[in-house]
C-alpha cells in the first residue's frame, strides 16, 4: 500500500509500486501487476447512501495527474448534490447510444392501415372486395414479410400464378400492391422505386392484360315493352323486382337491397344511401308512375323491411334475378338492362349525355367539373325516367321476345 497523507506527483505516479496510492479527497492511483509491466489506473472512492463505491477515472499517463484531480473534483460536486457519479456516467453513456430503429411493419399491416385511411371514401362493397382479394392472393405469399424487403421478384411471385388465368383480378392486385408500397414509402418504411409499378417496369416482365370479355349481354331496347308485359303477367316477386330494376335503371344489388325507409312513394323518390352505392355517394332515383305501381303492389304484400323479400329470408339473394332469367331461358343478363336503357337514351331521346349518365349513377366530366357541379339534375332525370317508363309500358311491337316459361 502506498503512503497515505502525501499528495501525488508525476514522479511518484511513474515510480509507485503495486498498491493504492492516495492523492486525497477520494482520488487514488491503483497500481496492479500486468503481463507487460504494472498497470496504473485512477480510481475515485466514495460513500453515498451508506454504500461504498469505487469509480474508475482512466489510466495513467493517458489521464494526467491534473486531469484526474479535475475529474475527482467533479465527482465530489455531484456527491454534494446527492447525485451518484457512477449513475450519472451510466445515464450519459445511455443518451449517446443510437435510438433503436422502429420495427418495420409487414405488408399485411401496411395494407390494413392503407385501407383504414381510405375506406371512408369507398363503398363498403369495394372495401370488402379490396381486403378479400389481398387476403386470398397476396397475404399467403407476401403478407408476413417486412414491407421494406418487398422487391420485384416477390411481387411477381404473388402475381404470376394468377396472371393468365385471372388476369383482371391479378391486374387489380398489382395496382393495390403498388398503392400499399407507395403508402409505406411515404410513411418512411421503405425507399427506392416501387417494384409493383407497371409502366417501364412490370410491363417488361408480365404480359399486357387483355381487356376483359363483355359478359353483360343486353336485350335490344325495342324488345323491352313485350318483355315487360310478360314480367307483369308472371306475378312472382322476382318478376316485380326485375320490373323495378328496369324502370329505375338500377343495379341488382341496389334494387334487392332497397328498404322501405329509402322510398318516398308520394314524392316519387328512392334515395339509395352512400354505403350501398358502387361510387360511395348517395344517389336519388326519380321513380316513374309505373315504378310506383310496382312499389304499391309490394307494399300491399309487405312481409319484410326490404321492398323485395325472399321466400325464406328478409331479402332476395344477390343471384336471384339472374337465376330467374336462367329459368326462363332468357339469354340476357340483369346488368345488361342498364345498357338497354342507355341505348334507348342515345337513340330515342335528346337528353344531354350527363343527364343519361347521371341516371345510371355514373360520374362524368373532369375532376374540376365535378368539384364545381352541385346538382344531380333530379328534375330533368325525373322527366327522362317517366318517358322511359311510358316506353316500357307502351304496346308491344312485332319484335321477337324470348318467351318466359311459367
Amino acid at each position: 500500500m502506498g503512503t497515505l497523507g502525501k499528495r501525488l506527483t508525476d514522479i511518484r505516479c511513474r515510480s509507485a509500486g503495486v498498491g493504492v496510492h492516495g492523492d486525497g479527497g477520494g482520488l487514488a492511483l491503483q497500481v496492479q501487476p500486468g503481463a507487460h509491466g504494472n498497470r496504473r489506473n485512477w480510481i475515485f472512492r466514495y460513500m453515498i447512501a451508506g454504500r461504498a463505491r469505487t469509480m474508475g477515472l482512466g489510466s495513467y499517463p493517458d489521464v494526467t495527474l491534473q486531469r484526474a484531480r479535475e475529474k475527482a473534483q467533479e465527482c465530489r460536486r455531484l456527491k454534494v448534490e446527492g447525485i451518484d457519479p457512477i449513475e450519472r456516467r451510466h445515464a450519459a453513456r445511455a443518451s449517446l447510444r443510437p435510438a433503436a430503429k422502429p420495427q418495420v411493419p409487414t405488408l399485411s399491416e401496411c395494407a390494413a392501415a392503407y385501407v383504414a385511411g381510405h375506406s371512408d371514401a369507398w363503398a363498403a362493397r369495394h372495401t370488402h372486395e379490396w381486403l378479400r382479394s389481398m387476403r386470398a392472393y397476396v397475404d399467403p405469399v407476401l403478407g408476413n414479410m417486412p414491407i421494406n424487403v418487398i422487391d420485384t421478384s416477390l411481387v411477381c411471385k404473388a402475381l404470376e400464378p394468377i396472371w393468365r388465368t385471372k388476369t383482371e383480378t391479378a391486374s387489380r392486385l398489382r395496382g393495390r400492391i403498388e398503392a400499399v408500397l407507395n403508402w409505406a414509402q411515404t410513411r418512411g418504411y421503405r425507399t427506392g422505386e416501387n417494384p409493383a409499378r407497371w409502366k417501364g417496369h412490370l410491363q417488361h416482365i408480365l404480359a399486357r392484360p387483355k381487356a376483359p370479355p363483355v359478359h353483360f349481354a343486353s336485350m335490344p331496347y325495342p324488345d323491352i315493352p313485350k318483355f315487360m308485359t310478360q314480367l307483369r303477367a308472371s306475378g312472382v316477386i322476382s318478376a316485380y323486382a326485375l320490373q323495378f330494376l328496369i324502370l329505375t335503371a338500377a343495379r341488382s344489388e341496389e334494387t334487392l337491397g332497397a328498404r322501405w325507409e329509402e322510398v318516398d312513394i308520394p314524392g316519387g323518390v328512392w334515395t339509395i344511401p352512400a354505403e350501398r352505392m358502387k361510387a360511395g355517394r348517395q344517389h336519388r332515383v326519380p321513380v316513374s308512375r309505373c315504378a310506383i305501381d310496382v312499389l304499391r303492389h309490394m307494399r300491399a304484400i309487405q312481409t319484410s323491411e326490404y321492398v323485395f323479400h325472399g321466400l325464406t329470408r328478409p331479402r332476395m339473394s344477390a343471384t336471384s334475378l339472374n337465376a330467374f332469367l336462367y329459368r326462363m331461358e332468357c339469354p340476357f343478363t340483369v346488368h345488361g338492362f342498364r345498357s338497354s336503357f342507355r341505348d334507348w337514351c342515345a337513340e330515342r331521346t335528346n337528353y344531354p349525355r350527363e343527364i343519361c349518365e347521371q341516371a345510371l349513377a355514373h360520374s362524368t366530366g373532369s375532376a374540376v367539373e365535378l368539384s364545381y357541379r352541385r346538382t344531380d339534375y333530379f328534375a330533368q332525370r325525373a322527366k327522362l325516367m317517366q318517358t322511359w317508363g311510358e316506353f316500357c309500358e307502351s304496346p308491344p311491337t312485332g319484335a321477337e321476345v324470348i318467351p318466359l316459361r311459367a
